[in-house]
């Protein structure tokens, strides 16, 4: 005698070897042995043979048509074989009987189970509800796989136009699109954006990269809503002095100049700031916008700015214009001693705004030392370096990264090349150049200064400290080791940084003895600078990832030219005249420092991945330590820039040397 049982979802048969009533020995048509309870049972047959019962039943069951059978049963439950006899009309044989069993069974939609062998038909609203399901499934999956095969044939389908970005940067699972985008990249072996990029979802691989940082920072764009204007200062005092700024020739947010008066006792020395604060308050709608972004975002060939065009321009301090500052001075005797200090807000008329690219090459370490020839505020420049070297002295801190180099990213986006728009110009630039220090020098003086004059009238700010090697933010005046100041507040960048703004505008109630826009303890100040420390290091992550980016489009825009490089550690390089860290799993062991030359083989901007292969060593190491911060490490760049030709402490775990926009 044989049976058909049930186990584990699947129907199976066997032949029975003892029948001990309420339990059976049974042997499979595999020969396999098992032990069965007897209501585990669902039938019992003589013929056909066990392995034959379910082929033949299946076969039988391929006949029958489902709906007839919903028809055809009552609304009570039922057993398979009791339906059975009834369609049949006649006692079924064991074949009829387990084809019923196995097309019930396949249609749950038509039939819901209640035991073993037992059904009931679905109601009919339940029915249609679940045929509608279907249906609707039945047109999702033929969607997708129309996009799927569309998106293999190298088309964008109309439904993913829209959806370009999402589908990229935080696909939504549930979505058919994002199912059919995962579909075509399973067939085709590529990732979601080299298939977006091959259906021309994106023009270009800097697409890419651009895109997926506003997608997360800028979703409603990186244009500004329609706003107040400013307001104007009032009647501000005109300084009696000739202000002139030092900057990259690409700078538009001229934050800061200098000044030089002649006194009986030796020199005033005036560091002046752009004075945005004035213009609005907290709470404005210019705040608004400059709270949300918290700082210019900088990139190779383009920018991000904090506050609108049109607001820059009105605060900047613009040659020819006699422009709202807060000033510092320094009264400065002819030892070059400083005798006094005095801040104030005024207007102070710009003079001239000087670039590096004309007067570091008539002023620099070798003009200083043999005279050089004279030019146009040759002897403000001389008097500022000299004060700058004793202020440097004074803090016991000498620049440390001298040796350094900084990189300027220049993009012409007028010419095209095989990866889009954008040729690069890649520029090499000593760090610590006596225009480096002049300005940096006197940044540090005006931010330490101000910083503890808030902290002496009680009024909150953010400063930035370090102790024990580790930098951080804090409302309450701290050392910075680092600098060798007993507090440090960013306030010489106001319209590039929030922290800076806000800063401004602390001094300004200082200065007017009016009530500060953040009073002691408050949670919106405390607010503010968690905020900025988050973005602010988001947006350094984005701008060296965009500098590695066109280290990558700078080599292929030579070739892939064989490079030199220097080893840092184990198999990681930097390359000499570009920065550029990579990995070259073919090098051998070789000290840091060592001088090697490597083949580039092929770059990849989808990834942003450089392979070379290592070709032979060129020099020793000279035994000198190799500078290497975490922060350089792939994806990350070698050098942070705070805009073309500027660089500034990154937000990492020690502050570098101070710098033009510290």
């Amino acid at each position: 005698m044989n049976l058909l049982f049930e186990e584990d979802g699947a129907f199976k048969t066997g032949t029975i070897l003892t029948d001990n009533d309420a339990s059976l020995q049974v042997e499979t048509p595999h020969g396999k042995r098992l032990k069965l309870k007897s209501k585990d049972v669902l039938m019992r047959f003589a013929q056909p043979s066990a392995g034959d019962l379910l082929d033949q039943a299946e076969t039988e069951a391929e006949g029958f048509d489902t709906e007839f059978l919903w028809e055809a049963c009552g609304d009570e439950e039922f057993a398979f074989t009791e339906f059975a006899r009834e369609y049949f009309g006649h006692v079924p044989t064991p074949v009829e009987s387990a084809a019923i069993l196995l097309r019930l069974h396949a249609s749950p939609i038509y039939f819901h189970r209640k035991g073993r062998g037992r059904f009931r038909k679905a109601p009919a609203e339940i029915l249609q509800a679940a045929l509608a399901g279907l249906e609707k499934k039945r047109l999702q999956a033929a969607a997708i796989e129309r996009m799927r095969d569309e998106l293999l044939a190298g088309h964008l389908p109309e439904e993913l136009k829209p959806l370009v970005r999402q589908l990229l940067y935080k696909p939504d699972r549930n979505r058919l699109e994002t199912k059919a985008l995962e579909a075509a990249c399973a067939e085709s072996g590529q990732s979601p954006a080299r298939l977006m990029l091959a259906c021309g979802a994106l023009a270009t691989s800097h697409d890419l990269h651009f895109d997926r940082f506003l997608f997360e920072h800028f979703p409603d764009g990186t244009e500004f809503p329609p706003v107040d204007e400013p307001v104007e200062p009032g009647e501000l005092p005109l300084a009696s002095v000739r202000a002139f700024s030092i900057d990259d020739a690409a700078t538009t947010e001229i934050d800061d100049a200098f000044s030089v008066t002649p006194t009986p006792a030796g020199w005033r020395i005036g560091i002046h700031i752009a004075a945005p604060g004035l213009g609005f308050c907290r709470t404005s709608g210019l705040d608004g916008i400059a709270r949300q972004r918290l700082s210019t975002v900088y990139m190779p060939g383009n920018k991000i700015t904090m506050l609108p065009e049109g607001i820059v321009g009105r605060f900047t301090l613009g040659e020819g214009r006699d422009c709202p500052a807060l000033s510092l001075y320094l009264d400065v005797s002819r030892d070059l001693i400083i005798s006094g200090k005095h801040s104030c807000i005024e207007r102070v008329p710009v003079v001239a705004n000087l670039r590096h690219h004309d007067i570091e090459p008539v002023f620099n370490e070798t003009t200083l030392t043999d005279g050089g020839p004279d030019f146009p505020w040759k002897a403000e420049l001389t008097l500022l370096w000299e004060l700058a070297t004793v202020l440097e002295a004074g803090r016991g801190k000498p620049a440390a990264n001298q040796n350094l180099v900084d990189y300027n990213f220049g993009v012409d986006w007028s010419e095209i090349t095989p990866d889009g728009p954008g040729r690069i110009e890649i520029g090499r630039r000593a760090r610590g150049s006596p225009l480096d220090k002049l300005v940096a020098e006197l940044m540090i003086a005006a931010n330490s200064t101000w910083g503890k004059a808030l902290a002496d009238a009680g009024i909150p700010a953010l400063y930035r400290a370090q102790t024990g090697g580790k930098v951080r933010m804090t409302t309450a005046a701290a050392p910075h080791e680092g600098l060798g100041v007993d507090c440090y507040a960013w306030s010489s960048s106001p319209l590039r940084r929030y922290v800076d703004l806000v800063n401004q505008w602390q001094l300004i109630a200082w200065l007017q003895g009016t009530e500060p826009a953040f009073p002691p303890k408050s949670p919106e100040l405390i607010a503010a600078m968690r905020d900025f420390e988050l973005t602010y290091a988001a947006y350094a992550d984005f701008q060296r990832g965009m500098e590695r980016y066109w280290c990558l489009r700078w080599l292929r825009q030579a070739g892939h030219p064989a490079m030199n490089a220097r080893v840092l550690r184990e198999s990681l390089v930097r390359l000499e005249d570009i920065p550029l860290i990579f990995k070259v799993p073919s090098m051998p062991t070789l000290p840091p420092g060592t001088r090697v030359r490597l083949s580039i083989d092929s770059t990849d901007l989808i990834d942003v991945e450089v392979r070379a292969t290592y070709l032979e060593t060129l020099a020793a190491s000279s035994g000198e330590p190799i500078e290497l911060d975490e922060e350089e490490l792939p994806p990350a760049l070698a050098v942070a820039s705070d805009g073309p030709g500027e660089t500034v402490p990154a937000p990492v775990a020690t502050d570098p040397s101070p710098n033009p926009a510290a």
